[in-house]
């Protein structure tokens, strides 16, 4: 008996000490979120001022201040396709204060890069996606086609003479016009550049010949009347472009190729403090002025679960890697 009631005792003590522990780590995880953030927030675009990254961070980040009460800090790191802004993410401390505004180019990183300084699937941790949108097809106003299928025509007749751009090997625009030459099967030059602003300054003046770019960075421009949109990359019209055809309508059957935005946080960031910028970032992009604006600029509020933005960083990843074989882009 005595060695029984022992048993018992010793069976009672080890499930309250395993109670304890579920308490205290359940209490720390709250902890973390209930003293997240303790000082400024720095959200990272790899990109400079004025491209569709930037313009979403801007849109979230005075309304996440609104939310956490701590100043959240736009940092504009561009190069090398937004490269340089994922490492800095990466090799910072896993705590919710600094996190990546990615784009598409995350995940062409892979393809159009022999070596990164980071891994892309094991490095982050998805917060949420933002917005989804598309690309344009945009040529100067001097240059004398009128369609993607006489632009096409023009790059054949000039092999190798007409020259493209993006905001960077690796970035999603350089991505967007690889698919799009393979598709069309022409030859022409690409030229990286630091941003998708740069490059529109010189497609606006005429050094490069077309771009696929991200459809709210070349808005305003086409509303000025400083460039023409030849075609859409997505399967249907949009609502700000409705006289634009699709690529898909244009010659090239069954074209298509998104672009999204989303943000990321460093590997091993406490899933409390990912969920609480979850929660708060979904909030805004639904808020009806954000999505308002969001429209405005030809995209779509697309929030969703941390899991789902990892999963869909992972199969695009494969996607990439498998269509830039097949269209002949080689990693540098």
């Amino acid at each position: 008996m005595a060695v029984q009631f022992q048993l018992r005792v010793m069976k009672f003590t080890m499930t309250c000490a395993a109670l304890g522990a579920c308490a205290t780590a359940l209490a720390q995880k709250g902890g973390e979120a209930a003293n997240f953030p303790s000082r400024p927030i720095r959200m990272v675009v790899g990109f400079t001022p004025g491209g569709q990254p930037d313009i979403t961070a801007r849109m979230i980040a005075p309304k996440l201040y609104d939310a956490l009460q701590q100043q959240v800090i736009v940092d504009n790191r561009p190069g090398a396709g937004s490269v340089i802004g994922a490492k800095i993410v990466a090799d910072s401390a896993p705590d919710g204060h600094t996190l990546l505004f990615a784009s598409s180019s995350h995940v062409a990183a892979p393809a159009v890069h022999a070596k990164l300084p980071y891994d892309t699937l094991r490095d982050f941790a998805g917060v949420t996606m933002t917005t989804t949108a598309c690309y344009l097809l945009v040529v100067p106003m001097s240059l004398n086609v009128r369609s993607a299928q006489e632009l096409i025509a023009l790059a054949k007749a000039k092999p190798g003479q007409l020259n493209y751009g993006s905001g960077g090997n690796g970035s999603g625009a350089h991505f967007a016009a690889e698919v799009f030459r393979h598709a069309a099967n022409i030859d022409a030059v690409h030229i990286p550049y630091k941003g998708i602003p740069e490059a529109l300054t010189d497609v606006v003046s005429g050094r490069l010949q077309f771009f696929m770019s991200p459809l709210a960075s070349a808005l305003p421009l086409v509303r000025e009347g400083r460039l023409r949109p030849l075609a859409v990359s997505a399967a249907k019209r949009v609502a700000v472009y409705a006289d634009v055809p699709t690529l898909a309508e244009s010659g090239l059957p069954g074209f298509k190729w998104d672009s999204w935005s989303g943000i990321l946080a460093p590997a091993k960031t406490p899933r409390a403090i990912i969920d609480k910028l979850n929660r708060e970032i979904t909030r805004i992009i639904l808020l009806p002025d954000i999505q308002q604006r969001t429209f405005a600029l030809g995209g779509e509020p697309s929030p969703g679960t941390p899991e789902a933005f990892d999963r869909l960083i992972a199969e695009q990843v494969a996607i990439t890697i498998k269509l830039a074989r097949a269209a002949g882009i080689k990693p540098e």
